[in-house]
């Protein structure tokens, strides 16, 4: 959000820095945030911030520098260093100043895609450890038999399908132009959590098979705790919750 952006003639040049973005290394066009009217000129910090489209490869080593950023799961996100980059002021998208709210829009279309992904593993996990339940036998009997298997495979198969409904209530809702915010980001809340007790339940009902590389099972789960975590962590969603649909006093 301290990205500046200072108009110049017919260009705006770009200083400062962006973390956790993803893919920019495979990636031609890049959406830029930034702030072209100090804080201290605004009355709201979201005011004040505009949106470019950058030519990423035209970018490169002319004022942006962009460098991996090694994690734990294979996320392809990097970091991106703006030095005086040049950008033509017609690379503007829509008004100076109200970036913000384009932003926002496109964070509701993010939200119910990642929710989607979300739900893909959970089926995933689900399916793959009820077949493996099914076909396991411990003591003269399948473990899918057992309750201490049955019943976290059962709860999240049902975490999901209601997972599902809201994903779909908010991208019917996105796609009829209608206010979508409290849906989106109810859908990407369940979602995770539906996806993250899957990975769970699918890695318990494995043992120590779950560990094992061959079954990917440990590189799914390690990638659906993201969600958790990104594009919007699920305390801040709580937050929005209880403060925009609820009515509560703001919590930060």
């Amino acid at each position: 959000m301290k990205t500046r952006a200072e108009r110049d003639g017919d260009s705006y040049v770009v200083t400062g820095q962006k973390v956790w973005t993803s893919r920019a290394l495979h990636s031609d066009l890049l959406l830029l945030l930034a702030r072209t009217t100090p804080e201290a000129d605004v009355k709201r910090r979201g005011d004040g911030l505009s949106v470019f489209l950058v030519d990423i490869r035209a970018s490169l080593g002319k004022g942006l520098d962009i460098r991996p950023l090694p994690a734990m799961i294979n996320h392809n996100t990097t970091e991106l260093f703006f030095d005086a980059l040049r950008i033509p002021a017609d690379n503007l998208i829509g008004e100076e100043g109200k970036g913000f709210r384009y932003i926002l829009d496109g964070l509701n279309a993010e939200r119910i895609l990642i929710a989607s992904e979300a739900l893909g593993d959970a089926r995933w996990f689900i399916r793959t450890a009820s077949e493996y339940a099914k076909t396991r036998i411990v003591f003269d009997r399948p473990i899918g038999q057992n309750q201490g298997v049955q019943f976290p495979l059962a709860r999240s198969h049902a975490e999901a399908e209601a997972a599902d409904l809201m994903v779909r209530k908010a991208a019917a809702l996105f796609d009829a132009g209608e206010a979508c915010g409290p849906d989106a980001n109810m859908a990407k809340l369940l979602a995770a959590d539906a996806s993250w007790h899957a990975g769970e339940a699918c890695l318990q009902s494995h043992g120590g098979f779950g560990l094992a590389r061959e079954y990917d099972i440990e590189r799914k789960w390690r990638e659906t705790r993201l969600f958790q975590i990104a594009p919007i962590s699920t305390n801040l969603i709580l937050a929005y919750i209880g403060e925009h649909v609820l009515g509560l006093p703001r919590s930060y």
